[in-house]
């Protein structure tokens, strides 16, 4: 992706785009979310999740900064998509649209991960540059109000791969790259 004249004025990007690491959690059906929370609680996609972005910078929309109570814990650094300006704070950045919240993230040390939601994943989904998905692929058709959308029509490479489950379901931790 070229520089403008004003991420070259204003130092955003002195280097290449960091990577993207998206974190996603999604039913076989695609489903994330039903009535603005989890469809389900998996502890060790929980755990997963929160290892992974410990310490990282993560770029969220209002309402998963909203509904993730550890989202400040752990070092992270927040960089919600809204129009509330009130939400920005010493630890909490805010960017009206996904690309200055994605200018922001670059900005800072650390991965980029994106942890939602179903508009903030479409919109990096068509960016067109390189990315990681770690998803846990729930094997099952579950409920629900909010999807990832289709993202096996690229052609991502499996980097790892490990089964799992719990009383309730059976899943999938992938590691998946794409290249453009």
């Amino acid at each position: 992706m070229p520089f403008t004249l004003r991420e070259r004025r204003l130092g955003l990007r002195n280097t290449m785009p960091k990577l993207l690491h998206l974190q996603v959690a999604c039913a076989e059906n695609r489903v994330i979310g039903r009535d603005g929370r989890l469809p389900w609680r998996i502890p060790e996609d929980l755990k997963f999740f929160h290892d992974q972005t410990a310490g990282q910078i993560v770029v969220l929309g209002r309402i998963c900064f909203e509904t993730w109570p550890r989202v400040l814990q752990d070092g992270r650094r927040p960089v919600v998509v809204t129009r509330n300006a009130a939400l920005a704070s010493d630890q909490v950045r805010v960017a009206g649209l996904l690309p200055g919240a994605l200018a922001i993230a670059e900005s800072l040390p650390g991965e980029i991960h994106i942890c939602g939601g179903e508009r903030i994943y479409a919109e990096i989904l068509a960016l067109g540059r390189p990315m990681r998905l770690h998803l846990t692929l729930v094997h099952a058709d579950v409920p629900g109000d909010t999807f990832f959308p289709e993202w096996r029509r690229l052609a991502w490479r499996e980097l790892d791969r490990r089964d799992s489950a719990d009383a309730n379901y059976r899943y999938t931790f992938y590691t998946l790259e794409w290249v453009p």
